[in-house]
């Protein structure tokens, strides 16, 4: 057979061909596709294999995995009018591609828009040390609000983690100073504590004593001791008044 005799039936065999490699997609297992026929929704179809027809329907991929979204880094003027630059992290994922694609122009970008807004709301109403020590509830309560709004775009956020809360060099010296502060404050106070504490020790020990002569002796011989290991060459001897009084007799009454 001649070769240009083939040519007729080349032609419509590549143009098939190609309608068949349009019609034809392969969607993974984590992907899913939003049909449109005729610019008409008409099913979410896969995954796997599943066939379209050119130019008549149409297919939007969405992906169901998990999306890690940086939020990029905000000025926030907290409660006590303290302004720093936080930046966080968000986790989501698409469970409803119908309403992903419908409702919503580019699912992402609104979501990261979103997250920003709500960064700066919730962060405003907190003074600056809840920004640094509560930030678990802080994390709860962003997800929480985004959530609840983006639960209309078929979005469901995960987690959402605040990375870093930046201060100017004057704030972190403010705070240094303040914590130095509050250290000294503590250890006065453990300090004023033991005082207390031993105060009342020597109160109860200067009772028994008081009762017991013999618990005054014990404790003399002891001082004693601890004086005679001492390297020193001036030797003080404390002596009770009650063991002078065995010494010294009574007064001679005075000669007429």
């Amino acid at each position: 057979m001649n070769p240009g005799e083939l040519i007729p039936y080349i032609v419509p065999a590549v143009v098939l061909l190609l309608i068949l490699g349009a019609a034809i997609k392969i969607l993974p297992e984590y992907e899913r596709g939003v049909v449109f026929f005729l610019g008409r929704f008409q099913g979410v179809k896969g995954p796997g294999l599943i066939v379209v027809i050119p130019g008549i329907q149409q297919i939007v991929r969405v992906d169901l995995r998990v999306i890690t979204l940086d939020v990029p880094s905000q000025d926030v003027i907290s409660r006590d009018n303290v302004t720093v630059r936080v930046n966080a992290v968000l986790y989501f994922r698409v469970v409803d591609p119908e309403r992903a694609i419908i409702r919503v122009e580019d699912f992402g970008s609104a979501t990261s828009q979103l997250a920003q807004t709500t960064l700066r709301s919730v962060l405003g109403k907190h003074d600056l040390d809840e920004m640094l020590s509560e930030r678990d509830k802080l994390n709860s309560d962003i997800q929480e609000i985004i959530d609840a709004q983006t639960e209309e775009w078929g979005i469901k956020v995960a987690n959402v983690e605040i990375k870093h809360v930046d201060l100017n060099e004057s704030m972190i010296r403010a705070i240094a100073r303040q914590a130095e502060a509050e250290r000294e404050r503590r250890a006065k106070v453990i300090h004023a504590e033991g005082e207390l504490q031993a105060s009342k020790k020597l109160v109860e020990a200067a009772d028994v004593m008081s009762t017991n002569p013999g618990a005054m002796q014990l404790r003399y011989m002891q001082t004693l001791a601890d004086m005679s290991s001492s390297n020193s060459s001036t030797i003080v001897f404390p002596l009770p008044i009650e063991m002078m009084s065995t010494f010294m007799g009574k007064p001679k009454p005075d000669k007429e």
